[in-house]
């Protein structure tokens, strides 16, 4: 065998496969992205795109309003009677986690990714709007989170902030929705939906209405912004 076929057979082995002219074909990672990306969708990724930081900037605000609004805390029906169990490690390191693998698919299927920084970013906004309208306390026996750099980070990031309704329970189960035809997927953040739901009312950081509220409210958006908002980039979606 000669040196370029063992050379040739190693760069396969690794995902790439050079050619010997001097170029390097795509990996078959993102082989998806090949012919996808039209100048209409390009241009609707970066719709997509600026809706995300808008919708940031408005989750924000309304987080800054709301904490200095905030009155005293409600009795739960749930929280009443549950111990309070810290679960910060899956709280904060699983909701990393999460979006992480979130953007990491969305990133190798390109087809998912401008339907789903949309609906994320209308997510985000109507939580935000809901948050402004709830000014309730926190629940006295809530866990405080640790001086660890990831613990300040998710706090930076205000994902701790707002009570109604919960997007730790909310935000997977939107990722079910959008994988809802990849069968793994659906079933996998259905399953972290459930998780981060539980740790949330153990660990008394949502009343249970944020977290039995969640999966309705995103089920909604979702069908709003398929039928209504998005239609388009949803039809590419399932393609």
């Amino acid at each position: 065998m000669s040196i370029r076929e063992d050379v040739s057979q190693f760069c396969q082995k690794v995902s790439v496969n050079v050619v010997f002219t001097g170029q390097v074909q795509m990996i078959p990672l993102f082989r998806e992205h090949v012919g996808f990306w039209t100048k209409e969708r390009k241009k609707s990724l970066r719709v997509g795109i600026l809706f995300l930081i808008v919708a940031l900037f408005i989750q924000f605000v309304a987080h800054q309003y709301s904490e200095k609004s905030a009155t005293s805390f409600v009795g739960d029906l749930f929280l009443d009677n549950l111990p309070v169990v810290d679960f910060s490690y899956i709280i904060v390191n699983g909701a990393f986690l999460a979006i992480i693998i979130g953007l990491f698919l969305i990133i190798l299927k390109p087809r998912y990714l401008v339907f789903s920084l949309k609906v994320v970013s209308f997510f985000i906004v109507t939580r935000a709007f809901f948050v402004t309208l709830t000014h309730i306390g926190i629940y006295p026996s809530q866990i405080t989170l640790g001086d660890s750099p990831i613990d300040q980070f998710y706090m930076f990031l205000n994902l701790q902030d707002g009570f109604f309704f919960s997007g730790h329970t909310g935000m997977p189960f939107l990722g079910a929705l959008i994988f809802w035809n990849e069968k793994f997927w659906r079933y996998f953040f259905i399953a972290v939906s459930i998780l981060f739901g539980t740790a949330a009312l153990f660990a008394h950081v949502h009343y249970s209405i944020d977290v039995f509220a969640a999966p309705f409210m995103t089920y909604a958006i979702f069908k709003f912004a398929e039928l209504e908002l998005f239609k388009k980039d949803y039809a590419t979606m399932r393609e």
